[in-house]
C-alpha cells in the first residue's frame, strides 16, 4: 500500500503537556504525548514500517487535525466523554481488534484489566498479546489504554507515564460523578 498523500500534523497544549496529532485525508493516524520535533524519529520509523511515502506537513487547520484538537479540548474541559474523529489504524489485525475493543468496551470513568480485554475478545489466553497491543496503541486518550490496569488493580505501563495515567483516571472519575449528578 503506497500512499503518496501528505501526513498533516500539529502540536498543541493540554493539561498533561504537549500532544501531537498526525492525520491524513482518511483520518487520524496517531496522537502522541510530546512535541512533533521530539517525536520525529518515531514518526519516520512508523512511516517506514507502514510503507507510507507521504511528506509530513505542518497544518493545524487540516480537518482531522483540527477536529482532534477540538475534541480533546472538549474532553479536558469535561464536556466530552466519547470521540467521533475518524481513526486511520495502522497495525496488525490483532492490534486493531484490541484497539477497537478498548474503544467500544471500556467506558469513560471505568477501568478494565488486560484479562478483561482478552475475555471480551473471546481470547482469554491472549493476555500478554493484548498487553503488547495496548502498549502499541497510537491513539493516546481517544483509544483509552489509560483505562487498562493490572489484574491486581495496580496501574501498569502507559506511554505518557504513570503520572499522566493516574491524572486521566482521576479526571474521568471526577467528571463521571459530575455528569451523573446533573
Amino acid at each position: 500500500m503506497n500512499h503518496q498523500s501528505f501526513l498533516y500534523y500539529d502540536t498543541f497544549e493540554t493539561p498533561l503537556g504537549p500532544m501531537t496529532v498526525l492525520a491524513n485525508d482518511e483520518g487520524v493516524c496517531r496522537i502522541d504525548y510530546g512535541h512533533y520535533e521530539d517525536r520525529l524519529a518515531t514518526y519516520q520509523s512508523w512511516k517506514k514500517k507502514h510503507f507510507l511515502k507521504g511528506e509530513l506537513v505542518y497544518d493545524p487547520e487540516h480537518k482531522y487535525v483540527a477536529q482532534t484538537k477540538q475534541e480533546l479540548s472538549d474532553y479536558f474541559e469535561g464536556h466530552r466523554n466519547e470521540f467521533h474523529v475518524p481513526l486511520n489504524c495502522y497495525g496488525t489485525d490483532f492490534q486493531r481488534q484490541v484497539w477497537r475493543t478498548l474503544l467500544h468496551h471500556v467506558p469513560y470513568g471505568e477501568t478494565r484489566s488486560y484479562k478483561d480485554i482478552a475475555s471480551s475478545m473471546h481470547a482469554p489466553k491472549a493476555i500478554r498479546a493484548v498487553g503488547g497491543a495496548v502498549n502499541q496503541n497510537p491513539f493516546s486518550i481517544i483509544v483509552p489504554c489509560h483505562r487498562i490496569i493490572g489484574s491486581n488493580g495496580k496501574l501498569v505501563g502507559y506511554a505518557g507515564g504513570l503520572d499522566k495515567k493516574q491524572k486521566l483516571l482521576e479526571f474521568e472519575k471526577e467528571h463521571q460523578t459530575i455528569k451523573q449528578n446533573q
